[in-house]
C-alpha cells in the first residue's frame, strides 16, 4: 500500500493610562559536511538574503521603564536609594540615583508597583505607582523634612493582585530564580517553568503546556525561538543569567505567533547599577555534576558592557531509560556578551552575541548496554542581536530588533549500536527581524508592528540496520538522504490595551503567512477583558485567543521527502499542515489578608491539525506528525503567599483532559503504522500529555536572619503509554523495576512523587558583598518515577533517584 500527498497551495478610572508625567510631593559528532570555506560563502550569502529581502520589523513585549526624579525642598538632586517592589509580578529590587537625583529602571514588567524611599533626615515615602506602556513612565518625587511628614503608607497587600491584567500571566522574578532548586545541567530554565500550573514534563525537559506537543515558544530578550530548547535537541541558557520570566498559556497577545502552546517570555538584562558589579556561582552534586557560572557587568556613563559564561557536566545529562542510568554523560557551556548604549536621551543601541554547546550520551537500556552501543549528540548556537529603540516624543516610541542564529545538532552511533547505526548532521541559519511602534492616547495604548524570519534548513541523514529482525522484511540495510529548503514566515499584528475605570481590555488581530512544505495565510483575532472589585480584591477574566501554529521543524525535509519510500513498500507521506485553533480561558485571581493570592483558571483548547511526532525506524530521530483535531480541557489553581512574615511560597493543582482525533492528516508512516494510518479514519485516543492530576508545593521559612530552610513536593497521576511490545519484552530490555510501575491493563504509568528538601544561609552579606550557600536534596523518598514510557526510542524516561547538590553563589 502506497499512499501520498504531495505538497498543496493555498489558504491559505479616572487616573491616566500609563500616564508620561507624575508628581509625588512628599507624602507619600560527525564533521560538517561542508568545508570552513563553504560554510562562510554560504553565510555571506545568507547575511546578504536576510538584509536585503526580510521586511523589518516594529516589536515590543509587556515591559517598560521607570523614569523617576528625586529632590529635596529646595529643588535639588538627592541621591539615595529606592525600592520598587511588586507581589504580583515577584519583583523586587533597589536601585541608586545619580547624583543629580535621577533614576532609569529598566524592563519593568507591565504592573502596580510600591515604591519606598528612606533617607536620614527626610521623611520616608512609600507610594503606589503603575507601569502600563512600552514608554517611558515618569515621576518627580519632592522629599520633605521630617518633621513636615505627611506620608502615604502603601501596604505590601496594594501590590499582591493587579487590578489592570487583562489575563492571566504567570511570572518568576530574580528572588525566586535566585532560591530554586538546583538543576541537572541543560534543564534548569525548564525547571522553572514547568513548576507553574499547566505545564508538565514528557521525555527529557520537553515542556508540554496544556497538553500541546512541541509548541512552546521562548522570548529571549525580545527574540522568539520556536525550535525545540530541550536538553536533547538544543543548549539552554542557565537560569543564573536570567534576571525575570513571564509565562503566557492564554490571554496571548497578538505580537506572539507560530508556536503557541505556551509563550515564556526570558528577561536576561541585568539593572543598570553604576560601576562594576556580577555574580558566581559554584555547584556540584551526585552524578559526578558540577558546574561553574559567572557573570560581571560594567556600567560608566551612558554605556553598560555585561560579559556572562558558563560551564558544567553531569553523568546525568538526559533521563535514562533504565534505574542503571547507563551511558547519560553530557557537558554544557555558553558565552554571551552584551553592549548597550544610550545615544541620546530619546535613542537607545545594543548588541549582544551568545554561544551555547552541549556534547552528550543518548542513554542506553539493557540490550543496547550488553551490546556495547555508543551514541552521542551534540549541540551547537551561535545568536548575535541588535536592537535600537527611538522615542519620537512623549506618547510614541518605536523598536527595532534584528537576529542571525546559526544552529547545528549531530548524531553518532559506534559499530556496536543495535538495532541500528544512526548519524545525523541538521543545521539551519536563521536570519529574524521584528519591531513595533508604541501610541499611548488617553486610556489606550496601541502598539503594531510586523516580523519576517527567513530559516534555512539544512538536513543530512544515514542509516545502517544491525539487527534485521527489528524491521519489516524488505527494509533497506542501509539509507542516506540530504536535502535543504528555506522557511519563510511573515506577519503583522496590531493591538489594543484599554482601561475603562475598573475594566481592562486588550484586544488584538494577527496576520501570518507560513512558507515551507506548505503555503498559507491567517488571519488571528485575540482578547482578553478583566474587571475589578476593589472591594473583595477580585479580578475576574476571560480571554478568546485564535492560534496559528506552524509545525516544528525538526527533520520535516526527511519524512516529507519522496526518498523515504526505499524504507518500505508500505508508507503513507501526507505533507504537515499548520494547525488552527481556538483557546478559551476564564478566571479569576483574589486576594486574603493582604498576603496570599489565589488563581484559578478553566481552560479549554479545540485545535485542528493536532501537532505531534513521531520517530524514523528506531533511531530516535523525531519528525512532525498531524491529526484531524484534539480537544483539551481542564481546570488549574494555585494558591501563593509571596512574604508572610518569615513564610513564603506556594501550591499548585492542574486538572486536564486531552484527546485527539483520527484520520492521520500529515507526516510519514511505514509498515504495519502506514496501514493502521490509512484505515484509521474515525475516533479518538488520550493526548500523550493526558495527565489528569498533577500538584507541585514549594514553601520556604527564614528561621534567622540569614538562615532559612525549604520543602517541596511534586505529583503525577501517570501519562498514557502505548508499548508495541509484549511484557516479557519489556522486561528483557528494562527491568523488572519499571515494569512494575506501568499499569498495563489501564495503559498508563503509574502515580510519580518527589519529595525535595532545601536549606540555605547568608555566609557574608555587605553593602558591596553577599555569599550564600544552599544545598538541596532531590526525591528525598527516593521512589523510581517512571516519567514516559513509550517503546526505546519513543520518549522512555525515568526521573532522577534520590540526590544531592550544594550552589555556592556570591554577588558583588
Amino acid at each position: 500500500m502506497t499512499v501520498e500527498l504531495a505538497p498543496f497551495e493555498g489558504e491559505g478610572s479616572g487616573v491616566p493610562w500609563g500616564c508620561r508625567e507624575g508628581n509625588i510631593q512628599g507624602k507619600g559528532n560527525r564533521k560538517a559536511l561542508s568545508s570552513t570555506e563553504k560554510r562562510l560563502g554560504l553565510k555571506k550569502k545568507f547575511l546578504a538574503f536576510a538584509f536585503l529581502f526580510a521586511i523589518p520589523a516594529l516589536a515590543q513585549e509587556n515591559y517598560g521603564e521607570l523614569h523617576l526624579k528625586l529632590t529635596d525642598p529646595s529643588g535639588l538632586g538627592l541621591k539615595t536609594s529606592v525600592e520598587l517592589v511588586s507581589e504580583a509580578n515577584h519583583y523586587r529590587n533597589t536601585f541608586t540615583t545619580d547624583d543629580s537625583g535621577n533614576l532609569i529602571a529598566k524592563r519593568v514588567p507591565y504592573g502596580v508597583y510600591r515604591l519606598e524611599i528612606r533617607q536620614q533626615g527626610f521623611a520616608p515615602v512609600s507610594q503606589s505607582i503603575e507601569v502600563r506602556s512600552a514608554l517611558p513612565t515618569k515621576y518627580a518625587i519632592e522629599l520633605s523634612l521630617a518633621s513636615v511628614s505627611t506620608a502615604v503608607t502603601v501596604k505590601a497587600g496594594d501590590t499582591l493582585v493587579d487590578p489592570h491584567q487583562p489575563g492571566a500571566v504567570d511570572r518568576i522574578g530574580s528572588d525566586a530564580i535566585q532560591d530554586r532548586p538546583t538543576s541537572l545541567p541543560g534543564r534548569s530554565l525548564q525547571d522553572l517553568v514547568s513548576s507553574q500550573p499547566g505545564w508538565l514534563y514528557e521525555g527529557n525537559a520537553v515542556l508540554h503546556p496544556r497538553g500541546s506537543e512541541y509548541q512552546t515558544q521562548f522570548v529571549v530578550d525580545g527574540i522568539p525561538l520556536i525550535d525545540n530548547r530541550s536538553p536533547s535537541f538544543g543548549p539552554e541558557i542557565e537560569a543564573d543569567d536570567v534576571d525575570s520570566i513571564s509565562i503566557y498559556t492564554a490571554g496571548i497577545p497578538a505580537e506572539y505567533g507560530r508556536q503557541m502552546g505556551g509563550i515564556v517570555e526570558v528577561n536576561t538584562t541585568r539593572d543598570t547599577k553604576e560601576g562594576l558589579h556580577g555574580q558566581m556561582v559554584l555547584s556540584g552534586g551526585s552524578f559526578d555534576t558540577a558546574g561553574a557560572f559567572t557573570q560581571v557587568q560594567n556600567v560608566w556613563g551612558q554605556n553598560t558592557l555585561g560579559v556572562s559564561a558558563e560551564g558544567s557536566m553531569t553523568g546525568h545529562y538526559l533521563n535514562p531509560v533504565v534505574p542503571e542510568n547507563y551511558t547519560n554523560t553530557g557537558t554544557t557551556g555558553d558565552f554571551s556578551v552584551r553592549y548597550e548604549r544610550d545615544l541620546s536621551s530619546t535613542d537607545r543601541l545594543a548588541v549582544s552575541l551568545r554561544y551555547e554547546l552541549a556534547r552528550f550520551e543518548v542513554p542506553n537500556e539493557q540490550l543496547q548496554q550488553a551490546a556495547g552501543q555508543r551514541q552521542t549528540r551534540d549541540n551547537f548556537e551561535t545568536v548575535s542581536t541588535v536592537s535600537y529603540q527611538h522615542i519620537f516624543s512623549p506618547d510614541v516610541v518605536a523598536d527595532f530588533r534584528g537576529m542571525v542564529r546559526d544552529n547545528s545538532s549531530d548524531l553518532d552511533s559506534n559499530p556496536s549500536s543495535t538495532p541500528i547505526l544512526a548519524f545525523e548532521h541538521n543545521w539551519f541559519r536563521e536570519g529574524y527581524f521584528k519591531g513595533s511602534v508604541s501610541v499611548h492616547r488617553g486610556r489606550q495604548e496601541w502598539k503594531a508592528g510586523v516580523e519576517s524570519d527567513a530559516l534555512f534548513l539544512h538536513e543530512n541523514f544515514s542509516d545502517q540496520i544491525t539487527d534485521p529482525t527489528q524491521f519489516d522484511n524488505g527494509t533497506p540495510t542501509t539509507f542516506a538522504f540530504t536535502s535543504h529548503r528555506p522557511d519563510l514566515e511573515q506577519s503583522a499584528f496590531a493591538q489594543d490595551l484599554i482601561r475603562l475605570g475598573k475594566w481592562t481590555i486588550s484586544a488584538g488581530i494577527r496576520w501570518d503567512h507560513y512558507q515551507l512544505l506548505a503555503n498559507q495565510n491567517a488571519v488571528s483575532p485575540r482578547l482578553s477583558v478583566s474587571r475589578y472589585f476593589s472591594s473583595t480584591d477580585l479580578v475576574l477574566h476571560f480571554s478568546y485567543d485564535r492560534v496559528f501554529q506552524t509545525p516544528s521543524f525538526e527533520n520535516i525535509l526527511l519524512s516529507s521527502s519522496p526518498d523515504v519510500a526505499a524504507l518500505d513498500s508500505d508508507f503513507l507521506r501526507l505533507p504537515v499542515q499548520p494547525s488552527h485553533g481556538n483557546y478559551y480561558e476564564a478566571g479569576l485571581t483574589k486576594g486574603f489578608l493582604g498576603q496570599l493570592r489565589l488563581d484559578v483558571n478553566y481552560f479549554r483548547r479545540m485545535v485542528n491539525n493536532y501537532a505531534d511526532d513521531d520517530q524514523l525506524l528506531n533511531t530516535g530521530v523525531s519528525f512532525p506528525i498531524a491529526f484531524s483535531k484534539a480537544i483539551i480541557y481542564g481546570a488549574e489553581g494555585k494558591i501563593e503567599i509571596p512574604h508572610w512574615g518569615n513564610l513564603s511560597g506556594f501550591l499548585s493543582y492542574s486538572y486536564a483532559v486531552g484527546n485527539a482525533w483520527f484520520p492521520v492528516t500529515g507526516g510519514l508512516f511505514l509498515g504495519e503504522d502506514a496501514l493502521n494510518a490509512a484505515t484509521q479514519l474515525s475516533g479518538h485516543f488520550p493526548d500523550s500529555q493526558d495527565q489528569r492530576n498533577t500538584a507541585r508545593t514549594r514553601f520556604s521559612y527564614q528561621i534567622a536572619p540569614r538562615f532559612w530552610i525549604a520543602g517541596g513536593a511534586g505529583y503525577g497521576s501517570g501519562l498514557p503509554f502505548d508499548f508495541g511490545g509484549t511484557y516479557q519484552e519489556a522486561l528483557a530490555q528494562y527491568g523488572q523495576q519499571v515494569v512494575n510501575r506501568i499499569n498495563f491493563d489501564r495503559g498508563r504509568l503509574r502515580p510519580s512523587l518527589s519529595i525535595d528538601m532545601s536549606a540555605g544561609a547568608d555566609v557574608y552579606k555587605t553593602e558591596r558583598l553577599y555569599v550564600r550557600i544552599q544545598g538541596d536534596v532531590e526525591n528525598l523518598n527516593n521512589r523510581l518515577n517512571v516519567i514516559d514510557f513509550g517503546g526505546l526510542f519513543s520518549g522512555n524516561a525515568i526521573g532522577p533517584s534520590r540526590s544531592y547538590s550544594v550552589r555556592l553563589s556570591t554577588s558583588f
